[in-house]
C-alpha cells in the first residue's frame, strides 16, 4: 500500500486581532532580504557605487509587484478584470503571474540602467538574476504553504493530498518540483559568478537563467494543473506558451556571449 504526504499547513505562520502573517509574504520578504545581500556583494565585488544597489532594490520590488500582478491581470484572467477594474489592485486576494513578474523585471532593470547605472542592462541582468533564482524557489514554497498551484492526480509515493484544497487524491507536488529546479539553477549561477568569473561575459549568466527557469517551468506544466478554464482545450497551456520566448531569448544571450571576447566588469570610476 503507498503511502502517500497528507498535507494540511495553515497558510497563516501568525495570527491575531492585531497582525496575520502568512508564509507566502514571508517568503517572498525573506527572498527578496537575502537576494538584496547576494546582489549587494557582487555589485561590491565589482566595485560599483554604494547606492546602486538599494536603488535597484526599489526598482525591482515595484516591476516585480506591478508585473506580476498585470500578467495575471491580462494572461489568465482578463474578461473578470475587464469587468471589475478595482479589483486589479486588490493583491491580497490572490492572482499574480511569474511571467508578468519577469516582464516587469525586465522592464525595471532598463528603466534602472538608464537612469542610475548608465551602463548596458546585461551588467546588472548577470547579477541580479543569480538572486531572482533563490526568490523564485522560496515563492514557490510559500505557495505549497498555501496549497495552490499543484498538479495532476498521481500514484507516486511522494504525492501529496492537499486536504486544506479539499483534494481526497494525491497530487505532484509541483511546488516542490519547481523549488528545486530554481535551487539548483541558483547554485549554478552562484558557481559561474564567483568560481567561474562569468561577470566578464556579459548576458551569459542572463541567458543561463532565462534558459533553466523557463525551461524547467515549460517542462513541469505537464503536470501541473490549469490555472484557467480555457487551459484545458490548448495543445500547450498559458505558461507554457509565455516560457517558450523567454527560452529563446536565453540562447540568444547564451550564443552571443560565447561569441564575444571577455570583457572587465570591474566599475573603474565609482561614484
Amino acid at each position: 500500500m503507498l503511502n502517500f504526504i497528507v498535507w494540511n499547513a495553515d497558510p497563516e505562520l501568525l495570527h491575531t486581532s492585531f497582525i496575520s502573517i502568512r508564509w507566502y509574504s514571508l517568503m517572498f520578504a525573506i527572498g527578496f532580504l537575502v537576494g538584496f545581500n547576494i546582489v549587494e556583494r557582487m555589485f561590491r565585488h565589482d566595485n560599483a557605487p554604494e547606492k546602486w544597489c538599494p536603488l535597484l532594490l526599489l526598482w525591482v520590488v515595484a516591476g516585480t509587484v506591478i508585473g506580476a500582478r498585470l500578467g495575471h491581470v491580462f494572461f489568465y484572467e482578463w474578461d473578470y478584470y475587464s469587468a471589475h477594474p478595482a479589483e486589479i489592485i486588490k493583491t491580497w486576494h490572490g492572482g499574480l503571474a511569474s511571467h508578468g513578474g519577469a516582464i516587469g523585471v525586465i522592464l525595471a532593470v532598463l528603466g534602472y540602467s538608464w537612469v542610475t547605472t548608465k551602463r548596458s542592462p546585461l551588467w546588472t541582468f548577470d547579477r541580479l538574476v543569480v538572486a531572482i533564482a533563490l526568490v523564485g524557489a522560496l515563492i514557490r514554497i510559500g505557495n505549497l504553504m498555501n496549497s495552490e498551484i499543484y498538479g495532476h492526480v498521481t500514484d507516486l509515493p511522494w504525492g501529496f493530498i492537499f486536504v486544506r484544497d479539499g483534494q481526497t487524491l494525491p497530487a505532484h507536488p509541483t511546488q516542490i518540483y519547481e523549488a528545486l529546479c530554481y535551487l539548483a539553477l541558483f547554485g549554478l549561477l552562484m558557481w559561474m559568478y564567483w568560481r567561474k568569473g562569468m561577470g566578464s561575459r556579459p548576458g551569459l549568466i542572463f541567458g543561463t537563467f532565462l534558459i533553466g527557469c523557463f525551461l524547467s517551468r515549460f517542462l513541469i506544466e505537464f503536470v501541473k494543473n490549469d490555472q484557467v478554464a480555457r487551459e484545458a482545450t490548448m495543445t500547450l497551456n498559458l505558461g507554457q506558451l509565455l516560457s517558450i520566448p523567454f527560452v529563446l531569448i536565453g540562447v540568444f544571450f547564451v550564443i552571443r556571449a560565447m561569441k564575444r571576447p571577455r570583457v572587465n566588469p570591474v566599475i573603474e570610476s565609482a561614484k
